[in-house]
């Protein structure tokens, strides 16, 4: 798509404290893109390469990294991320805050990205728990034809509507209080030294390229990496531990990220008197497990993985097209 004239085409980004992901309205194109902003990553340059490579003629924004570190509140992080969109974007902008595009505080923009998705399904799909499992978070957003309240992070925490636990970036400590090993229970350690996309890798649920984060140890994103990290997280060598070990670290994580989730779901449904899951994001088969017996559609049999991969940016997109 390098070069292309897309005079016509709307363009919805979905901006995080680790990921940028894009999305035309269309979608022909999606991308997700790897920007640690606490660590300073280069957003304003990534931007102006979606922007030479697309050529918008409108973009449509949501944004969830004003809560990395890097700023000082997040006033200051919706701030400094919408200066870096308006620069790289000289065509019409639309920002989704938690009511739509209409808004009159910025804050309102603030980790908004799950509202996009839900007014989105809402028209598409209907009523149902709409469930999106990133690399770092797990949204799940109840629509049951009522207007969607405005919701912050912190809000959506107290009612079990965002879980901190993702495909990838989530430590091992925080999925394993109690490591089941020879016979005994006992908790590992709590440093960094192995997050869930060691699991997943370690097992074949994904593969090395699919490791789109930084490892804990800033070593190799392959089965010997991941197998090398998850021993640590006992305080012991591969060698000490052997593979069976780790593996059995793995799976007991994995096992125990989709009870979390399941719990939720269940949870969720009730409280709402729901009886459909909706499934997105990298974490789109681990949903699908975990909503085991339940009806649940995934959004890749209708948009395909790529698009639900980064569904915010391409709901907001199309909320775009329609307003």
């Amino acid at each position: 798509m390098v070069g292309r004239a897309a005079s016509n085409m709307i363009l919805g980004l979905d901006i995080g404290g680790a990921n940028t992901k894009a999305a035309s309205a269309d979608g022909s194109f999606a991308e997700s893109l790897y920007l640690p902003l606490w660590r300073g990553a280069p957003l304003k340059e990534a931007l102006d390469d979606l922007a030479m490579r697309m050529r918008p003629h409108e973009v449509a924004v949501v944004i969830t990294g004003e809560l990395a570190d890097c700023y000082p509140s997040k006033r200051e992080g919706v701030k400094r991320i919408l200066e870096a969109v308006e620069a790289s974007f000289p065509c019409s902008l639309r920002l989704w805050g938690f009511n739509g595009f209409g808004w009159s505080d910025p804050l309102e923009l603030a980790a908004a990205n799950w509202s996009a998705s839900a007014h989105f399904i809402a028209k598409e799909i209907g009523d149902c728990l709409f469930v999106d499992m990133g690399s770092t978070t797990t949204d799940l957003i109840p629509i049951n034809g009522r207007p969607l309240a405005q919701s912050s992070d912190l809000a959506r925490l107290m009612k079990g509507e965002l879980i901190y636990t993702g495909m990838l970036r989530t430590g091992l400590a925080a999925l394993l209080p109690w490591v089941q090993l020879e016979g005994r229970r006992f908790p590992p350690s709590s440093e960094l030294f192995a997050i869930a996309a060691d699991a997943y890798l370690a097992v074949g649920a994904i593969v090395p390229e699919g490791y789109t984060c930084d490892a804990p140890d800033s070593g190799a994103k392959d089965r010997d990496g991941a197998l090398r990290r998850l021993s640590r997280t006992v305080c012991a060598d591969l060698d000490e531990l052997g593979e069976e070990g780790a593996l059995s670290i793995a799976r007991q994580a994995i096992d125990r990220q989709e009870d979390m989730i399941r719990s939720a779901i269940i949870r969720l449904l009730e409280e709402h008197d729901l009886g459909q899951v909706v499934a997105a994001g990298l974490g789109e088969d681990v949903i699908s497990r975990a909503a085991d017996g339940i009806d649940c559609v995934l959004i890749s049999e209708t948009y395909g993985k790529k698009i639900s991969r980064v569904f915010p940016a391409y709901a907001v997109a199309r909320l775009a097209e329609r307003a």
